[in-house]
């Protein structure tokens, strides 16, 4: 049987990207680079709204950590990924997609009814994404969705912090990590949004547990985990919750502590255009690296390497020849040595 580098959980959300200006976010009421959990008929609403520039908008099967474990997989790392998705034609679309990446998925009889989610991303002039989410079916992604035996053949399992919203969807969570500590295999978390740490820091608390051995954020989640500013208080409170930790810090690169010291890894200077995904692809390029056995220092410089060239250009991925143009990079600008 298949052994898996990296084993993800998280929502299945295909994506609608649309370029707006600042003046059409005030007009539709939508908060400024803010994930906002709407219904569906709100969605439509916003859908109508935009009708005139959807001509020019792109879908992709999303996710945060959908867009990880996709990275990842066209890296070369073996990725699994559990979600939940409805037999409905974005439902179909979207299992496709992920099996197109290389990822492997739980076999399933037939998909239940439903709406499978969707995400309407709103990107302004200055890269900033706003993301106005329906979940659909995935708010019921529970722990019938969960592949003990995949878990059991994985090195990593890694959890978007985005299922801390729904019940049965922190559950799974909360059982994956159990699992995963019980056979010995390494667990990490996203906190996905500084409105997540905001609103449901008690469930984050209760999916981390005692520690996981590794979590992503960005510095507006880390300090509203912290409830400080102050980066050595940040610095100190993610000590207690997890081993390693990766804090990105936009255009000034990243923190990364090893476990034993704290690495400051340098931007890439670039232009960007569009910041959807830029974490996810930092992490899935980071979990790339580690699975290779680069060291966390060498996997958070290729991480910002990959991360900033997303920003390049518009969508939350990439292809995969320009994900494999990036490892060439990498290998022979001697990002990833050990």
């Amino acid at each position: 049987m298949d052994h898996y580098h990296i084993y993800g959980m998280g929502a299945a959300l295909v994506d609608t990207e649309v370029q707006v200006d600042d003046a059409m976010l005030e007009r539709l009421g939508v908060e400024k680079g803010r994930m906002t959990l709407v219904d569906e008929g709100r969605q439509r609403e916003l859908l109508a709204a935009l009708e005139g520039q959807l001509v020019h908008s792109r879908r992709a099967s999303g996710g945060s950590a959908a867009n990880t474990i996709i990275a990842a997989s066209h890296f070369g790392a073996r990725t699994f990924y559990s979600c939940r998705v409805a037999d409905d034609e974005d439902g179909h679309f979207y299992l496709a997609d992920l099996r197109a990446a290389g990822v492997s998925v739980p076999s399933r009889d037939a998909l239940p009814r439903g709406t499978t989610g969707k995400c309407l991303v709103l990107i302004t002039p200055d890269a900033e994404r706003s993301m106005n989410t329906h979940l659909g079916i995935s708010e019921t992604l529970s722990t019938a969705e969960l592949d003990s035996s995949a878990l059991a053949r994985s090195d990593l399992l890694y959890i978007e912090g985005y299922l801390v919203s729904s019940d049965t969807g922190r559950e799974a969570a909360i059982r994956a990590r159990t699992q995963a500590e019980r056979e010995g295999v390494k667990t990490a978390i996203s906190f996905s949004d500084p409105g997540i740490v905001a609103a449901f820091r008690d469930g984050l608390n209760e999916m981390v547990g005692e520690g996981v051995d590794l979590v992503f954020c960005n510095r507006d989640e880390a300090c509203a985990w912290a409830d400080s500013t102050d980066m050595d208080t940040v610095v100190a409170a993610m000590k207690r919750v997890a081993r390693r930790f990766a804090i990105t810090l936009s255009g000034e690169g990243a923190l990364i502590h090893d476990g034993r010291q704290l690495h400051r890894i340098p931007p890439v200077r670039v232009q960007a255009v569009d910041t959807n995904g830029a974490g996810d692809m930092f992490a899935g390029a980071f979990l790339y690296g580690l699975s290779q056995g680069h060291s966390p220092a060498e996997s958070g410089a290729f991480a910002c390497q990959a991360a900033s060239y997303l920003v390049t250009q518009y969508g939350p991925r990439l292809t995969g020849e320009e994900h494999r143009r990036l490892l060439e990079q990498a290998r022979s600008n001697r990002l990833l040595v050990s």
